[in-house]
């Protein structure tokens, strides 16, 4: 059998309604032509799995396994496959999407993520899953399962934004990263440290804060305060006193408030919306050349070419909490919470079942 947990559906509103979370008990699939057969290890939450639940996310399932992020051991190949055999045993990655390719504009196809989606069965919150052999990548050898759950997602949206859009994911270059504690901000944050960014950050949080600054943030600045664009001004380097892009996922006023920090032609790559569904847009940004790109996800090469940084630069994942067991509905739950009220600092993540050689390492 394979338990996987869904939505289960109840009369409600988009914004108001909150589905509940279902545990079914499934047959075992098999994998077909050119198909792995996964047992999924571990999972991860995001934001849009909060989103889901209020029917605030587009082509919502109630039949298919929630869950975008996931890490789980190849267990069987199914026939004709090219890499199949070579695989089974080894941990690999789901890729969170499908429909796009390659192309740096945008997909190719119809695009959607994994999890909860009408488009497709295969998603995360599930013991086992089929895939076709060409969406997993195996998994950077010294990361732990969890840790490998709490990348695909949030990793490849925080590449397309900070390397394909931002056009200064280089070395020397201011960049703003905002709402850090979240996993596409925490992504960005070490992707730019890595490439050699000056890295600045936003939260509310103090304790975040400092927190970022331990991972290679130059400073950050809380949100919170009416004046944080100037605190951020009289951080910056004299030598460069202004910022080259902002990786955002809030929305809201950020224009307005890096208009007189962020210099003429500068970037605002927008991966998402969380304050609410528009942005501010104003006369003084176009008079200044400001370009606003938005990013959503990435393709199957930017996902890949994720997977090799992150292996190449030994980057791990931060992890907030991980709890036990696809049925502890309880802690599960919690999660959500977490989510709801931002109170994590990194991936939330359920341990479906024990990895077997991790327990041997103890």
């Amino acid at each position: 059998m394979s338990r996987s947990l869904t939505l289960k559906k109840i009369p409600g509103k988009p914004g108001q309604v909150y589905y509940p979370l279902q545990l079914n008990h499934n047959p075992k699939p098999t994998a077909g032509p050119g198909e792995l057969l996964i047992r999924l290890k571990a999972a991860a939450l995001n934001h849009r799995d909060h989103f889901q639940r209020q029917h605030l996310y587009p082509g919502i399932s109630f039949e298919h396994a929630l869950l975008g992020d996931g890490c789980g051991v190849v267990e069987a190949a199914g026939p004709d496959t090219k890499t199949g055999t070579s695989l089974v045993g080894k941990r690999v990655l789901l890729t969170p999407s499908r429909g796009w390719d390659s192309a740096p504009e945008g997909p190719e196809g119809t695009f959607f993520t994994i999890g909860g989606h009408k488009g497709t069965d295969c998603g995360a919150a599930q013991d086992y899953v089929v895939v076709p052999e060409s969406e997993v990548e195996v998994v950077p050898e010294y990361l732990s399962t969890a840790e490998a759950a709490a990348l695909p997602l949030v990793g490849l949206t925080a590449w397309r934004a900070l390397i394909t859009k931002s056009g200064n994911a280089l070395p020397g270059r201011n960049i703003l990263v905002t709402g850090i504690g979240g996993g596409v901000a925490l992504a960005v944050l070490q992707f730019a440290v890595a490439l050699g960014c000056n890295t600045y950050v936003t939260s509310a949080s103090p304790a975040k804060l400092e927190r970022a600054k331990e991972l290679g943030a130059k400073g950050g600045v809380s949100y919170r305060d009416a004046d944080w664009e100037k605190q951020l001004a009289a951080l910056l380097p004299k030598s460069r006193p202004y910022l080259d892009a902002v990786i955002d996922g809030a929305g809201g006023d950020i224009i307005t408030r890096v208009l007189r920090i962020l210099k003429s032609g500068g970037i605002v790559s927008s991966y998402g919306m969380t304050i609410a569904p528009k942005m501010d847009w104003v006369m003084t940004a176009v008079m200044k050349n400001i370009e606003l790109r938005g990013s959503t996800m990435g393709s199957r090469q930017e996902f890949s070419d994720m997977v090799a940084f992150v292996r190449e630069h030994k980057i791990r994942p931060i992890v907030s909490r991980v709890v036990k067991g696809l049925d502890n509905m309880k802690e599960i739950e919690e999660l959500y919470e977490e989510i709801r009220e931002g109170r994590q600092f990194g991936k939330l993540v359920i341990e479906i079942s024990p990895d077997e050689r991790e327990s041997a390492k103890l």
